[in-house]
């Protein structure tokens, strides 16, 4: 097993059989101390983070398999903290895919002379590439056919799935008297027919959640999400 990869909230090994292992870490995005699932830095550090997340990821990403949507995953080990999935191909050198349904974060301060702070949205889709050097910047579903980095119908694809995944997470929270506020996937190519997959995870620290108006953090949001 080889480390290949340090992310900010899970580190990437390779293993003999051709997949790999996420190992889930304690860090979550945001800045200044304060949670932010569109941030693209370390922002604190949650004991007990890690295995929540996957937890919440498990339970997802499961649910998705019995619907026949496209997945990475293999299996997972709460205990340690540690997904197994399949290869997957990055589209150029990554992309997140954010699907809306309140106006609240990076979308609010992009277009907050516009929107009001809570504003309902429509499954609203962004996609952003993955650059920490110029602050993940949003990318059009133009650019990125000419730039190479997917096709139209790779992007169409794209956000039926994330629309459809989207959906899917925010009745499951509604089902506990929550209501999802937005969500950031990520996609990849899998498999010999390259078909697109989610990949990474579905776990509080890449969603806003909140109950009646008021947010909840990530721990939370798996203890709320668990529970019988």
């Amino acid at each position: 097993m080889n480390l290949v990869y340090k992310g900010k909230t899970k580190d990437v090994y390779a293993l003999e059989n051709g997949n790999y292992l996420l190992k889930f870490k304690d860090e979550v995005t945001g800045e200044n101390g304060v949670f932010d699932p569109g941030a693209n830095t370390v922002g604190l550090t949650i004991e007990g983070m890690g295995k929540s997340g996957l937890r919440l990821t498990k339970f997802f990403f499961e649910k998705l398999k019995d619907l026949d949507i496209p997945t990475h995953y293999i299996n997972s080990s709460i205990e340690d903290a540690t997904m197994t999935v399949l290869p997957a191909k990055m589209f150029g050198k990554g992309v997140e895919v954010i699907c809306r349904y309140r106006a609240v974060g990076s979308f609010l301060r992009r277009y907050g002379l516009y929107a009001k702070e809570g504003q309902v949205l429509d499954a609203y889709v962004e996609v952003t590439l993955k650059d920490d050097l110029r602050n993940d910047p949003l990318i059009t579903n133009e650019a990125l056919e000419m730039l190479g980095i997917m096709t139209k119908k790779e992007y169409d694809v794209l956000v039926e799935l994330t629309k459809r995944i989207g959906n899917i997470v925010k009745d499951e929270l509604a089902k506990k008297g929550l209501e999802l506020y937005d969500i950031k996937f990520e996609f990849g190519r899998v498999g010999n027919d390259n078909h697109i997959a989610l990949i990474d995870e579905i776990s509080g620290g890449n969603m806003r959640a909140y109950k009646d108006g008021e947010y909840i953090e990530p721990l939370k949001l798996e203890e709320l999400m668990m529970k019988n």
